[in-house]
C-alpha cells in the first residue's frame, strides 16, 4: 500500500488515502516518485474544466525512480531515474504519421483504465494518464523517459509538463527570433518557463504579465525584462513599452478570456498570439471581421508546447548544463501530498511559482 491524493469526483475536495498498485504487467513500469509538480491542469480536472473518469489519482508532472518493469520493456531499468510523460504519443495516428506527435490521437487513452484500487476496492484511474500524486505508481513504458544525466530528480520532474509546454511554446509554436520582443501573460510555473525560453532564443523585450505584483522578483530572474501588473489598461502599457507598436510574440498563459483577447491587443500588426492556457467551454473570445484583416496577427492554441519529449527533453538537458536554464528558481513551495488543496488555492489567488510535492 502506498499514499497518494485521490479525487473521489469531479467538485470534491482531494483525500490522502492508502492505494494499492499491481506488480508492472507486460509493457508496463513501476516508479517510485522522488517529486510532483502542481500544475493548473490538475486543478482544472477537480473542478470539470477538464474531464477524466473519477475517482482518480490526479498528477501529471512527476520523476523518480524505476521500482520494476514488465515483460518487453528494455529503454529503462530498476534503479534508473525517469521523468514521467503524461501525453505519450502512439506513433501510428494520423497526426504521429505528420510529426505532430502531441496531438497524437491516442496520448490519453490511458486516463480511462483502472491503475490502482483503494484499501476498501474501489477501482482509481490515472488522472492524466500517471497518476503522479502518490508514492508509486505503475503507468505504460511509452510514459516513461530516461532522466537527463546530471539533473536533480526533484526538479527535473518540472521537465515533465510546465518546462516541456513553457519552453515549447516560445520555441516551436511561435518560432520566436533573436532580436524580437515578446509578452508573457501569466507567472506561474508555464509563464516562468516560457520567460526563460524567451531569453534563451534571444528576444530583445521580454515583458511578464502577471495580475500579482508579488511575481515580478520571479518574472525578472526568469528573464523579464519588463514587469507589467495587469489592468484594464494592459495593452496599452505593452505597446507603450514596445514603441507604440506591440510585441511580436504574445504567450497567453491564463487561460481566460479576457486575457486571451489582451494578449491579441497587445500583439503587433502582423504579430503571433499564442494561447498556451486551458480555459473552460465558457471562456469565449469575440473578435470582429475588420480586425483580423487590419492587425493581419496570428493567433494559434499550444498542446504540451507543440513538443516531441524524445527529441526536446535532451536539449533542455542542455541548457540546464550550460545554466540558461534554471529550474530550481521556477519552485516556490516543496510540499507534502498534504499540502496539495493548499497549492491549488494559491495557484487561484496569484501567489507563487511551482508547487513541487516532495516525496
Amino acid at each position: 500500500m502506498v499514499r497518494a491524493a485521490v479525487l473521489p469526483a469531479v467538485g470534491a475536495p482531494l483525500r490522502i488515502e492508502e492505494i494499492r498498485l499491481p506488480d508492472p504487467g507486460p509493457g508496463q513500469v513501476r516508479v517510485r516518485l522522488v517529486a510532483a509538480g502542481v500544475c493548473h491542469s490538475d486543478l482544472s480536472l477537480t473542478d470539470g474544466t477538464m474531464r477524466v473518469p473519477v475517482p482518480a489519482v490526479l498528477g501529471h508532472e512527476g520523476a523518480g525512480i524505476v521500482l520494476a518493469v514488465g515483460e518487453g520493456v528494455t529503454h529503462v531499468a530498476p534503479g534508473d531515474g525517469v521523468v514521467l510523460n503524461w501525453a505519450p504519443s502512439c506513433g501510428r495516428c494520423h497526426h504521429c504519421g505528420l510529426g505532430e506527435v502531441w496531438l497524437c490521437a491516442e496520448a490519453l487513452t490511458g486516463v480511462g483504465a483502472v491503475h490502482a484500487h483503494t484499501a476498501d476496492g474501489t477501482p482509481l484511474h490515472p488522472g492524466l494518464n500517471v497518476g503522479a500524486f502518490a508514492e508509486e505508481t505503475v503507468v505504460a513504458a511509452r510514459c516513461v523517459l530516461p532522466a537527463p544525466a546530471g539533473i536533480p530528480l526533484a526538479e527535473a520532474a518540472l521537465l515533465g509538463c510546465a518546462v516541456l509546454t513553457g519552453y515549447g511554446a516560445v520555441h516551436h509554436a511561435a518560432g520566436v527570433r533573436p532580436g524580437e520582443t515578446v509578452a508573457v501573460y501569466g507567472a506561474g510555473g508555464v509563464g516562468l518557463a516560457a520567460l526563460q525560453a524567451a531569453r534563451i532564443a534571444g528576444a530583445s523585450t521580454v515583458l511578464a504579465v502577471d495580475v500579482s505584483p508579488a511575481k515580478e522578483n520571479l518574472a525578472r530572474a526568469a528573464g523579464a525584462t519588463e514587469f507589467v501588473l495587469a489592468s484594464e489598461a494592459t495593452a496599452k502599457e505593452v505597446r507603450a513599452l514596445t514603441g507604440g507598436h506591440g510585441v511580436d510574440v504574445a504567450v497567453e498563459c491564463v487561460g481566460r478570456a479576457e486575457t486571451i483577447r489582451t494578449a491579441w491587443e497587445s500583439t503587433r500588426r502582423g504579430g503571433r498570439t499564442t494561447v498556451v492556457g486551458i480555459g473552460g467551454k465558457d471562456q469565449r473570445v469575440s473578435f470582429h471581421a475588420l480586425e483580423i484583416f487590419h492587425f493581419a496577427r496570428t493567433l494559434s492554441g499550444c498542446v504540451y508546447g507543440n513538443c516531441d519529449p524524445a527529441r526536446d527533453l535532451p536539449v533542455l538537458a542542455g541548457h540546464i548544463r550550460e545554466g540558461r536554464l534554471d529550474l530550481g528558481s521556477m519552485v516556490t513551495d516543496r510540499i507534502g501530498l498534504e499540502q496539495i488543496p493548499d497549492a491549488f488555492e494559491a495557484m487561484l489567488a496569484g501567489r507563487g511559482g511551482r508547487s513541487l510535492v516532495v516525496f
